[in-house]
């Protein structure tokens, strides 16, 4: 009489490698989407740099900073949504194309005061609701990203939710 061995994967160890990999995924989705996230944010950092460097320039040739379309707000409010005909008193001479639009697609807000002598560049972040800057660093995806006179007054640090 010859035993037979069958050759291949019980049911216990299926299940076992199945059981694995969930806890695997349930471990790295929630880091690969903060990772994502994370990424958005200092995309949008990035342009508000570069744009803001734009518009630095700018002034330094015109004494005063741009207006962002035909309308200009309240440095603290920045309440002037750009569009895709922004800033094209900037390009080229001190950018080729001025960024418009954060890392989650909506258009950055762009104000300047009366004089034209301070500006202010907001981001809405996650959530894309644009509230009162209350200065320092934030540790919600949906909080602002504000950037004001050469640097950033609020802005992303640490552990993000």
């Amino acid at each position: 009489m010859s035993h037979r061995r069958e050759s291949g994967f019980t049911l216990i160890e299926l299940l076992i490698v199945i059981a694995i990999i969930g806890i695997l995924a349930a471990i790295a989705i929630p880091n690969l989407l903060n990772a994502v996230q994370r990424g958005k944010q200092k995309r949008t950092m990035s342009d508000m740099r570069a744009l803001a460097t734009a518009v630095e320039a700018y002034a330094v040739d015109n004494n005063t900073y741009p207006q962002a379309s035909c309308a200009s707000g309240l440095w603290t409010t920045a309440d002037v949504t750009l569009a895709t005909n922004s800033f094209t008193n900037l390009s080229p001479t001190y950018i080729a194309q001025a960024p418009r639009i954060d890392g989650w697609g909506e258009f950055l807000k762009y104000g300047s005061n009366v004089p034209n002598d301070s500006y202010a560049i907001a981001s809405g972040g996650r959530n894309k609701t644009l509230v009162a800057a209350f200065c320092g660093t934030t540790t919600n995806f949906n909080d602002d990203i504000y950037y004001v006179n050469g640097t950033f007054v609020q802005w992303p640090e640490g552990t993000q939710f």
